[in-house]
């Protein structure tokens, strides 16, 4: 049986830093050094992750990885902020990256921030990488173990072979092993919880046990508890649903649209997390929410 794993992005670079910022900046003689402490004080959020570099062409720098689950229209302004206190902060210029997980939308993610206020320019280049855009056989080749749990979600990674593949290379190293509950929760956006549950030869409680999981939730919650709209508690509804239950469970959500009191999105939110099946789920809304 696996364990519970540190599987934070920071955990995830680091297994092979030299490589990462080699693919994330397209740089070839870029060498990792020290990954640094990126919480600001001057604003309550923690960038991903800080590493300091160095090339011969471009001396010493710094690679900003901001990795986001979906993209947010907000992004481009973070972005912004993010690198000018990053290089406030270690007075180095920063190579910042935006690296976005699940496709949300057609629309075209923005690789820039510009603002224009009484002729008065701000402008923040950085580079966007989508992974599902990314090539699975990156993840194998170069190698990037980084890369190795996000294979179901990558471009041609959302088959069981593929995925098997590189569970083997995850479960053959000792350092990798633990990664296999953040293989697990992305193979569920692409394959049957059932053949997810049949690949890994584990209950589906140890993957409710990964960070990924947890932040789907905490997400949900936060944006209903702070701003109390409907759309965000739905929202994270169904992304739930999604995770933990496939199509089966998004076929629950015509119910649970018709349900406009915020307490009980809450509480059915709450619900999907205990419950084990669709079907007991369903006797929950039919017993007290409908």
């Amino acid at each position: 049986m696996i364990k519970p794993a540190d599987v934070s992005t920071k955990r995830l670079i680091s297994l092979a830093p030299d490589n990462w910022v080699k693919w994330v900046t397209q740089i070839p003689d870029i060498v990792a050094g020290e990954i640094l402490n990126s919480e600001f004080q001057w604003i309550s959020r923690e960038s991903d992750v800080l590493i300091r570099v160095e090339s011969p062409q471009q001396g010493k720098f710094l690679v900003l990885n901001e990795l986001q689950l979906r993209y947010k229209p907000e992004m481009p302004r973070r972005m912004r902020a993010y690198t000018a206190l990053a290089e406030e902060k270690y007075n180095l210029p920063t190579y910042p990256v935006l690296i976005n997980i699940l496709k949300a939308s057609d629309a075209e993610i923005p690789t820039n921030y510009a603002s224009n206020i009484a002729g008065l320019r701000a402008i923040q280049d950085y580079r966007v990488i989508n992974l599902w855009e990314v090539d699975v056989n990156i993840a194998f080749a170069q190698p990037l173990p980084s890369l190795l749990p996000f294979v179901p979600i990558l471009k041609g990674g959302d088959n069981e072979s593929t995925i098997r593949d590189a569970l083997r290379i995850l479960r053959a190293d000792e350092q990798l092993n633990q990664l296999e509950t953040v293989l697990g929760f992305f193979a569920t956006f692409v394959l049957d919880s059932a053949i997810v549950q049949q690949i890994l030869r584990w209950d589906m409680a140890l993957l409710e046990q990964s960070p990924w999981y947890q932040e789907i939730f905490s997400k949900g919650e936060e944006r209903g508890e702070q701003r109390g709209r409907k759309e965000e508690l739905y929202s994270g509804i169904e992304l739930a649903l999604e995770i933990k239950f496939s199509n089966q469970g998004l076929e629950l959500m015509p119910i649970i649209s018709q349900i406009t009191d915020l307490q009980k999105l809450k509480a059915i939110q709450q619900a999907i997390k205990t419950v084990n099946t669709v079907n007991e789920l369903q006797q929950i809304l039919s017993t007290n929410f409908t």
